[in-house]
């Protein structure tokens, strides 16, 4: 343990209870704000995590806080909000934001945090749930050294690896580019699983290929599964994965960088939330591609 308090904003989402019952078990003194779902965080509570009623209130009696929500609306919500952490203008406070969010929006939150003598670090997630619940999730953290080092011995109480990519603004850079490439991988698989089904070919037979050399990833794999029926084996909503490519869309524009395959990406993964998709996880987009090309991907009875 580090001594330090901690609380902990969006612990009933799929990544975010994971995190926060690694903490508690690590021996953190938890304290959680709970938004709708209290079945999510019952556990959390009788293992003996405390409930504050507002990020105002977990402000005042925590020395950091993590923030795990969907993107940068809600982080700023809870942040800069009426009865967000700022308003207490808590000197000391380190603030946290695991999310993956808009490194525009993360340096306004930045400034702020500043201002009122706290600070707000990025420290966005790498795998699944399944791994944040087991404690070993990757984080990229972009902070100076002293924050880092004050921070580390915290975040691997739920991390297997902790990276420092830079200094204050990289670690929400670095994951854009993270979920770009991981999104382009699926895309392009779930294409080319339709315009091979299309041609005449098993697209089984293009995994096995695939399976044995240098294109193979994880994220294949997990795209494959839909070929025995399977659509979560990557347990990722795709409308976070298009608003995570949206805000890489966003980063490039902003820095007057053409990216052609991010808007290609991005719009796939817009097709395929208009096509009813965007609840489901990325596997769906397997889904979509059977629907605009009439391929037949997916068994089903």
């Amino acid at each position: 343990m580090s001594g330090e308090r901690i609380g902990f904003i969006g612990a009933s989402g799929l990544m975010g209870h994971g995190m926060a019952k690694n903490l508690l078990a690590k021996g953190h003194p938890v304290a959680i704000t709970v938004h709708r779902n209290r079945e999510r965080v019952a556990d959390l509570l009788a293992a003996g995590a405390t409930e504050a009623p507002s990020p105002a209130a977990l402000a005042e009696q925590s020395s950091i806080v993590f923030i795990c929500v969907t993107g940068s609306p809600q982080v700023e919500a809870v942040a800069a909000g009426a009865d967000g952490l700022l308003s207490t203008k808590r000197r000391g406070l380190t603030i946290v934001d695991c999310s993956t969010s808009e490194p525009d929006s993360t340096a306004k939150l930045r400034s702020m945090a500043a201002a009122v003598g706290a600070t707000f670090v990025d420290a966005p997630l790498a795998r699944t749930p399944v791994e944040a619940e087991q404690g070993r999730l990757n984080v990229m953290i972009g902070a100076d050294e002293a924050t880092f080092a004050k921070l580390d011995p915290v975040i691997r109480a739920f991390a297997e690896n902790v990276f420092h990519v830079g200094g204050p603004g990289a670690g929400h850079i670095v994951k854009l580019l993270n979920n770009f490439i991981a999104q382009a991988i699926c895309t392009a698989t779930a294409e080319a699983f339709a315009v091979g089904q299309r041609a005449g070919i098993d697209p089984r037979k293009l995994v096995e290929l695939v399976s044995a050399g240098a294109v193979n990833s994880g994220l294949f794999q997990a795209m494959a599964k839909t070929l025995t029926g399977d659509l979560a084996g990557l347990r990722f909503e795709l409308d976070n994965a298009r608003k995570d490519v949206r805000y890489y869309t966003h980063l490039a524009e902003g820095l007057s960088i053409p990216t052609v395959v991010g808007e290609a990406v991005h719009q796939s993964l817009a097709l395929a939330s208009a096509l009813g998709h965007g609840r489901k996880f990325v596997p769906s987009l397997v889904e979509a591609q059977e629907q605009l090309t009439g391929a037949r991907i997916v068994p089903r009875g």
